[in-house]
Order: C-alpha cells, then structure tokens, then sequence
C-alpha cells in the first residue's frame, strides 16, 4: 500500500502529529525497505511477530509437482477435478497469463474468474464476491491478491508459476490454512523454475515434498511423498 502512494499521507500526518505519543505500527512483512520506515517514526520499538521471516503456517500441506511448462494446464485441470466443490487459487506470473489461464480453465467447464491489474476495481470486487460466496470455485489472480485476502474456506492454493521474489510464495500459499483450517499447497516447477524453486526452499530453510514429476537428479530434494 506504501508502494502505491500512501506513504505520502503517512508523511502528512506523521508531521501533524504531537512529538510525545504512542505509535503502532502493523504489516503483513517487514522487509528491510520496511523496517527502515518504521525507523523513522518509531523510538525503541517493542515488536511482535506471529511467525518468524519466510515461515509458512503449520497446518499448510505443501508439494512440489515437476512439469513442463507446456503440461501445466492440463495438471492443474487434473487436481481441481479431484476437489470439486472446494475453493482453488492459482497462482500465476503476468497478467496476460493469468487471463488466458481463466479462459482456457472456462471453456474446460471450471468456474473461475481472475484477477490482476488489468482489471478494473469493480471487476476485482465482484470477482471476489463471487468466490467468497462459492459461485465462483477457481480464482486465477497475479501477486496482487497473494497478500490481504482472507477466505477462510479456500482450501488449495495452485503455484502455476513460482514466483521470481521468494518470500512472495509464503505470501502466496498463506491465502489457505486461515482460520484454524487445513490448507494445502501445490508447486508446479519447470526444468526452468528450478532456481526460483531452491531460493524459496532457502527462505524457507526447509524442503518442499516432491509429490509428482521426474526430479531432476541434480537437485533432487530430500523428500519425497503424497498430498
């Protein structure tokens, strides 16, 4: 939100405020253009944090899923066939492949719909209505619903494309799990997404399970499993 501008009016009001007073600050992350801001209006801070940097929810059911890029739709088709009636996100890149994405899963016979920053405000809102009511079961969206959304019901979370910023997948895969539910997580990874894919394992500090796919030898992780 400081991205988009808001750090102005934060600025505003910071100089209208009185110098001896009680300041609280909260945000989902705090990476380190953050916690420099923070620096900034705040003296000796106590701070707080749910989970420690890059950590994602325990009850979070995570896999990785080797593929081609060229295979990807017709996985990701395959696992929500297998959960009907269930509430998916998925993940993607570009906002031009999110579209076509949502097209493509439509003339399949999925119910989706999708968001990303081509859309209009409206666009964005009725969508989400939509799926928070379940009439829309499969929401396609970029990184700019990867933070702040909570729908308690949504129950998988489909990384089509691994994110290039690591920490953006904790981001990602946080929109299950919510509320004290279950949640679980799948990666796709190309041969090409490997790099992307042992950055967010570092970040994490630990492994993703290998649920499906050739594992390249080379980088093969230590585990492997079902989900």
């Amino acid at each position: 939100m400081l991205d988009i501008g808001f750090i102005h009016t934060l600025r505003k009001i910071a100089r209208m405020l009185p110098k001896e007073r009680q300041t609280l600050m909260f945000s989902a992350t705090m990476p380190k253009l953050m916690s420099e801001l923070s620096d900034t209006y705040l003296t000796d801070p106590v701070k707080v944090a749910v989970n420690p940097p890059g950590k994602a929810a325990d009850k979070i059911d995570q896999g990785v899923h080797f593929v081609s890029q060229g295979d990807k739709a017709t996985l990701l088709a395959e696992y929500l066939a297998k959960h009907p009636g269930e509430l998916s996100m998925v993940f993607g890149r570009t906002k031009h492949g999110c579209e076509k994405l949502s097209k493509l899963l439509d003339k399949w016979g999925f119910s989706v719909a999708a968001i990303h920053g081509n859309k209009s405000q409206g666009q964005r809102e009725r969508a989400l209505q939509a799926f928070r009511k379940g009439d829309t079961q499969v929401l396609v969206a970029t990184d700019v619903a990867a933070r702040g959304l909570d729908i308690p019901e949504v129950a998988h979370v489909y990384n089509y494309d691994l994110p290039n910023v690591a920490e953006n997948y904790v981001h990602r895969i946080g929109r299950t799990a919510r509320a004290g539910r279950d949640g679980r997580a799948v990666a796709f990874c190309a041969p090409a997404e490997l790099g992307e894919l042992r950055a967010i394992e570092r970040a994490m500090k630990s492994s993703i399970t290998v649920i499906g796919g050739e594992v390249p030898a080379a980088t093969a992780p230590a585990g492997r499993g079902g989900a």
